[in-house]
């Protein structure tokens, strides 16, 4: 059995939004992320659990990455039956939530009812300016406790059919791995909470904070909230296997050609073949891959500072930096001058524009 204990952290600093919201929303505010409350009940699923603990429960302060309050709480403190047989032990009701900048709520199954305590905790949380997330079938519990009425949602691609039949009235969005309405936030399956608390965390402290964190878990630093979900699909024998290899040829390649042509050609394909390959594999098409990856670079080279926009814009792989401009405003929901206002380092600070998964 586990024991979850409160941590003291420094005070965090708030940083702008970065304007990176789910699919159908407008960018949110940045708030403050000094703390962090898990909700837990019977039939808590441990991978959803764990990722908050990940995030937000580990002390990075000695590497210059922000440190959170940190606590677990359950409707009555003691243990908690898992998913999977095994208890974990809480030390904290649900008082804690009343002091949470955070609170976050992992799958606990679809069937999860949660009783009027803890419905009027995660209220009171909304209602004082904290944000409220759930994590896969977390979803769930924020729906039968009200939160959601008259908000967008989603949840695991695997229980769509489900919760639409449960929660009519509520705007299910498929196929997404986030989406935000106001202070509460949803996520789709499993390891798409991953990228929700990222978000947060760059939301709050910076892209800095976030990409440091995601270094050190060895995950992409950023993935859209409207990228699609992985779905279950058969992907065909081809003996050419996975396009990893390809993958990061062309991330290391982004200023040049990387046309569906080009690319098919690089992996002994035909167009449509490639095409197809590409979306079972990654989840979105080869054009919004490789726009990703240039807009995440620009992000690096905008937070290093010391080249004008052109040379941002050419080192991408953008025809100009009005083109530049355009995605960027698009995507990000402001511009590169005004981001490398608000997220560029000191003068001649290094920038690491590795492989998004290289841990230092």
């Amino acid at each position: 059995m586990t024991s979850a204990q409160p941590r003291t952290s420094r005070p965090g600093t708030p940083g702008s939004t970065d304007g990176r919201p789910g699919r159908g929303s407008g960018p949110v505010p940045a708030f403050p992320l000094r703390s962090v409350a898990v909700l837990v009940d019977d039939g808590l699923a441990p991978f959803e659990f764990a990722i908050p603990g990940e995030v937000f429960g580990i002390d990075r302060s000695p590497q210059g990455l922000p440190a959170f309050d940190f606590w677990v709480c359950a409707p009555r403190p003691g243990p908690v039956r898992t998913s999977l047989g095994y208890d974990i032990v809480t030390e904290h009701g649900l008082e804690l939530l009343a002091a949470a900048d955070l609170v976050v709520v992992p799958a606990m199954g679809t069937e999860h009812v949660p009783g009027p305590p803890m419905v009027a905790a995660l209220h009171a949380a909304v209602e004082r300016g904290a944000r409220v997330i759930s994590m896969c079938a977390g979803a769930f519990t924020l729906a039968r406790a009200g939160l959601l009425d008259g908000r967008r949602a989603t949840t695991h691609w695997f229980h769509e059919e489900e919760f639409r039949a449960c929660f009519p009235h509520i705007d299910l969005v498929p196929d997404v791995l986030y989406v935000e309405d106001g202070p509460v936030a949803t996520s789709a399956g499993s390891a798409a909470g991953i990228d929700l608390c990222l978000h947060l965390v760059r939301t709050a402290h910076g892209p800095a904070a976030a990409n440091g964190i995601a270094r050190r878990m060895v995950v992409p630093p950023h993935r859209d909230g409207g990228q699609a979900q992985f779905v279950e699909t058969p992907l065909p024998p081809l003996p050419q296997g996975t396009l990893a290899g390809l993958l990061d040829w062309a991330a290391a390649r982004l200023d040049e050609d990387l046309s569906v042509a080009m690319l098919a050609r690089r992996a002994g394909m035909s167009e449509r073949t490639f095409a197809r390959r590409f979306r079972d594999e990654t989840g979105t098409t080869p054009h919004h891959w490789v726009l990703g990856q240039r807009l995440n670079l620009a992000e690096r080279l905008l937070e290093q500072g010391g080249i004008g926009i052109e040379e941002v814009a050419r080192r991408c792989g953008f025809s100009s930096a009005l083109m530049l401009r355009h995605h960027f405003g698009r995507s990000r929901g402001t511009t590169p001058t005004a981001y490398r206002r608000a997220f560029a380092g000191p003068a001649g600070a290094p920038a690491n524009l590795g492989h998004p998964l290289v841990s230092p």
